[in-house]
């Protein structure tokens, strides 16, 4: 029987999948990198992808399983003009500015991570939260803390990522 702990994770992790399928919906390549009036602003399909990787990077880590981005193909897929094992932290203007893709390899790439991550909480108990996954923090990082830290990134990025749709031009 699935922990209640990992039931309300699944069902957070849920929320973010769809806002970012909200997000995603009927968006072309050029509203998907919009960026903004001032043209600085960080452009949707820039917003998912790094969520993404952030959520796939870290629940594949304490999960010991193959990140989604390359297991899957993914990063052939985007082929993107970034390092192979990149997420989106420390990317420059310019560096947020190559990224291009569509919203049909966004959702999928979300799509097949979200899985993942499901298909592990699924499976832990309420003694697996205490479990320390990174010692390099003071205090360490327990796997609840290092889930919960994901999954507030998640919601604020794809709380922006819904701000920079709404403010997409009208035309």
């Amino acid at each position: 029987m699935t922990a209640a702990s990992a039931k309300l994770l699944i069902d957070s992790f849920e929320r973010v999948r769809e806002v970012v399928a909200e997000v995603l919906d009927g968006l072309t390549e050029e509203e998907l990198g919009w960026r903004g009036a001032d043209g600085r602003t960080n452009p949707i399909g820039w917003l998912v992808w790094h969520l993404t990787r952030v959520q796939d990077i870290q629940v594949a880590a304490v999960a010991e399983l193959p990140e989604v981005w390359r297991a899957q193909g993914w990063q052939r897929a985007f082929a993107l003009p970034y390092p192979a094992g990149a997420s989106g932290y420390g990317h420059s203007g310019a560096d947020v500015g190559r990224f291009t893709a569509t919203a049909e390899q966004l959702a999928g790439y979300h799509g097949a991570t979200h899985r993942q991550t499901v298909a592990y909480l699924a499976g832990l108990h309420e003694r697996d939260y205490a479990r320390v996954v990174d010692d390099a923090w003071d205090p360490p990082v327990t796997l609840g803390v290092r889930l919960v830290s994901t999954l507030s990134d998640d919601l604020q990025h794809a709380g922006q990522a819904a701000l920079v749709r709404g403010a997409l031009p009208r035309g």
